[in-house]
């Protein structure tokens, strides 16, 4: 016969059981697996119920959303039972035998240990976030002028336990390193503070996410799932301009995350107030804390780009002057750059060629050729004039007239389609306006090229003698 003690134990663990199965009744599998499952009993001291969870952030997510309906459920199975604790356990401490008497879901779960918990709640962060590149991180990261102060934000985020400034937002230019930032202040986290729980992932996959809680009818995982973050990093935020559903949900995550002091790092291809398809208040959330520019690079950056990459792949003897020739030719953005490099390292190991700079001229013809060939904002202006037959000063004059303002507007419009420029930059090269009537020209243009033949044909034809 078993000891009243062993009995008192089995009867405890029974109930536990029966519990979760009302939680998971009540709740849905959802939202059971993602928050509940995981937890475990641990025991009854003097009256109140022990309960472990395996990280402190779920721990913390339960006593904040789930505590009081577990003590009232608690009670109405044992009136002994007056308060539930919930504690963080270790890994690899014992666990109690599940009781033959659960159900056999339940008989599932509970011989999985912690180890399979702690997996669980890993995979279903994996299915949330986007991947984190392994190359990604602060050491390899490389430091200039244009990119120090916001490399120096990303460092000061990682390394605190308290946001210093919330939220950070990081924007610039396609390739300047904006992803880069994200990832390694993803990675120094976890490898610093474990326990943490940091999600990364793309405006994109946000929207993914909740256009598919809202199909499922599953929206109070969704906010449960992003709103029990420790930091929460999302790339690439212009992707939801003009997706007001989705705007509406990140606006409310964005709040409830920084109202209780997690960290909030967000990054675009603009700076927010120049999110012009975002909601106001959205954009003025997202300039609440710190905004870091990545400007394009420079010269020396480049060149100590290469050379740090170089010697990633094991060439540290890469001639000086082939380094030198790239960081000239090649000024669009990192990317670019390191694939070029790629590029003619993979061309000399493969053909057991040295690297020399004939060579690389050779190997990266078409990719010097388009960047000698590309289009400025000035170019664009001299051959829309040339076309119109108007002065070229008129591009950045107050006239209005119809036979100025056309050609004027279609010289945005190429700008917008054919530049990196950003609508403020493009604004600038037009007699200093507004991004607004850079926006304005582009969407008439646009509406043009569909009702009025001449100026689609203008437009054709302008952007064929631009682009070749």
């Amino acid at each position: 016969m078993p000891s009243e003690a062993a009995e008192n134990v089995q009867d405890f663990e029974e109930q536990w059981a029966r519990i979760r199965n009302r939680l998971r009744a009540e709740l849905g599998d959802a939202a059971y697996r993602s928050w509940l499952k995981p937890l475990i009993f641990r025991g009854v001291k003097d009256d109140t119920a022990m309960i472990g969870a395996p990280t402190r952030f779920l721990r913390d997510w339960v006593i904040s959303r789930y505590a009081e309906r577990i003590r009232e459920l608690w009670a109405g199975e044992n009136s002994r039972v007056a308060s539930v604790d919930f504690e963080v356990h270790s890994i690899g401490a014992p666990e109690r035998a599940t009781p033959s008497k659960t159900t056999g879901a339940e008989r599932k779960e509970a011989p999985s240990g912690h180890q399979l918990t702690l997996r669980a709640l890993e995979d279903v962060d994996a299915e949330l976030c986007s991947p984190l590149n392994t190359r990604f991180t602060f050491a390899n990261f490389v430091v200039g002028k244009p990119n120090e102060f916001a490399y120096a934000a990303a460092r000061r985020v990682a390394e605190v336990d308290k946001a210093p400034f919330n939220p950070l937002y990081l924007y610039g230019g396609v390739g300047l390193g904006k992803t880069h930032l994200m990832h390694a202040m993803a990675w120094h986290i976890r490898s610093r503070d474990p326990g943490r729980r940091v999600l990364y992932l793309s405006a994109e996959r946000f929207m993914y996410h909740f256009v598919r809680a809202v199909r499922y009818n599953d929206t109070m995982t969704f906010k449960e799932q992003f709103r029990s973050a420790d930091m929460l990093l999302i790339d690439d935020v212009q992707f939801i301009c003009g997706k007001d559903s989705t705007q509406e949900e990140f606006f409310h995550t964005f709040n409830a995350l920084v109202d209780h002091n997690r960290q909030v790092v967000i990054s675009g291809d603009r700076s927010p107030s120049d999110l012009d398809e975002m909601e106001e208040r959205l954009r003025s959330r997202l300039g609440w804390g710190l905004v870091a520019d990545i400007h394009a690079t420079t010269y020396e950056l480049r060149l100590g780009i290469l050379q740090a990459k170089s010697e990633q792949m094991g060439m540290p003897h890469m001639p000086r002057d082939v380094l030198e020739f790239l960081a000239h030719k090649i000024t669009s953005n990192v990317r670019e750059l390191e694939m070029a490099l790629n590029r003619v390292a993979a061309h000399a190991t493969l053909m057991g060629r040295s690297i020399t700079l004939e060579v690389t001229q050779e190997v990266l013809r078409d990719l010097l050729r388009s960047n000698d060939r590309r289009v400025t904002i000035e170019e664009i202006q001299r051959r829309v004039a040339e076309h119109y037959n108007i002065k070229l000063a008129e591009m950045s004059s107050e006239r209005r007239a119809r036979a100025v303002a056309r050609p004027r507007q279609v010289a945005m419009f190429l700008s917008k389609q054919l530049t990196a420029r950003s609508l403020p930059e493009i604004g600038r090269k037009f007699g200093g306006r507004d991004h607004t009537t850079v926006m304005h020209a582009v969407r008439k243009i646009e509406q043009l090229r569909q009702s009025d033949a001449a100026i689609a044909e203008d437009v054709e034809l302008l952007r064929r003698m631009l682009e070749s």
